[in-house]
């Protein structure tokens, strides 16, 4: 029956184990929406271009090494999923889309991206993780409509200045990399931002305009080689979450006190001996981890704290324990402390 449907809009193939595609799926003029996804596809047809009303195509976890040239026809594409094939290049057809919005091509060995990437003015989600990228083009910044940008588990060794220009991104996700640095100009711009993720990198600084973030909520920069955080980290009055565990951390700046939207701070697995007086105005804290730290006193300000409902003290040395840790426990915070 579907195969004389040729009204049909909608279609789902997945987990069929198909290694073919019939050529009559070209004969459907209506079709917006096509799941392949979860076959053993090795190839596309050519007659898959004759489909102008195609908005919708899934084609993740196949057997895919290349899209065909004629991909360029498919104008009213808007969602492409080619993620967990074996594509080593795209067609520069691809690039030319001018309605695509939301494109998934992580999981494939793509080496690189080209220049050309920069015509897909309409794109708003961009996945890319886990294709063995070392750099990305600077064409990256021209992008402007980007919302979601996950460039996660490649080899990157460094990040274009042009993704400064971003202006419209939310989620930026640059985690499993090679990064030592990170563009100073990066945040100038992405003043949208509401969750960013660079960890396990090798960084070892991060730029003064990360000050710029002013609406970024989750932070995610553990697994690094951090020694300190800039100053202008005070400055992200709307950051609830920051989660800076395994780095070098031996002090934190006065400014972390102004993070009064804050209620998690992770820093276990640094070299903290104290903590800025400052701490105390984090109202809204409700779990500090600062375990595996070289405390041999708990930092006094933890007790000004109102809402902390977890303190996990453990691996310190910590020679003595003050009365009022059992006064926060009375009002209702799990106090974690090691066995001695």
């Amino acid at each position: 029956a579907i195969r004389h449907d040729v009204t049909l809009r909608q279609l789902d193939l997945t987990g069929n184990r198909l290694t073919t595609l019939p050529e009559w799926l070209g004969e459907r003029p209506h079709l917006a929406t096509l799941y392949l996804d979860e076959n053993q596809l090795r190839e596309l047809p050519e007659s898959m271009s004759h489909l102008p009303h195609l908005a919708e195509l899934h084609l993740d976890n196949n057997l895919l090494t290349s899209l065909p040239d004629s991909f360029g026809k498919l104008t009213s594409l808007k969602a492409l999923h080619v993620m967990q094939n074996r594509l080593e290049m795209l067609p520069e057809s691809l690039w030319q889309l001018p309605n695509l919005q939301i494109l998934y091509l992580g999981d494939n060995p793509l080496k690189s991206i080209p220049e050309s990437i920069g015509n897909l003015k309409a794109l708003t989600e961009l996945y890319i993780h886990n294709s063995g990228f070392t750099t990305l083009p600077e064409a990256f910044g021209e992008l402007v409509q980007l919302r979601v940008l996950d460039l996660g588990h490649n080899a990157l060794i460094d990040l274009p200045p042009s993704l400064g220009r971003l202006s419209n991104l939310a989620f930026l996700y640059i985690s499993d990399n090679r990064l030592t640095t990170l563009p100073e100009s990066l945040f100038e711009q992405l003043g949208n931002l509401r969750y960013l993720n660079i960890t396990d990198n090798g960084l070892t600084t991060l730029p003064e305009t990360l000050g710029k973030l002013t609406n970024l909520q989750e932070f995610r920069l553990y697994n690094n080689q951090l020694t300190t955080l800039p100053e202008a980290i005070g400055n992200l009055s709307q950051l609830r979450e920051l989660h800076a565990m395994n780095n070098r951390l031996a002090s934190l700046p006065e400014s972390i006190g102004n993070l009064t939207s804050l209620t998690h701070l992770d820093l276990r697995n640094n070299q903290l001996s104290t903590l800025p007086e400052s701490l105390r105005r984090l109202h809204n804290l409700t779990h500090l981890d600062l375990r595996n730290n070289r405390l041999t006193t708990v930092p006094p300000m933890i007790e000004a704290l109102p809402n902390l409902r977890k303190l996990d003290l453990r691996w310190n040395k910590l020679r003595s324990l003050p009365d009022w840790l059992q006064r926060l426990e009375q009002q209702g915070c799990t106090v974690y402390l090691s066995c001695h």
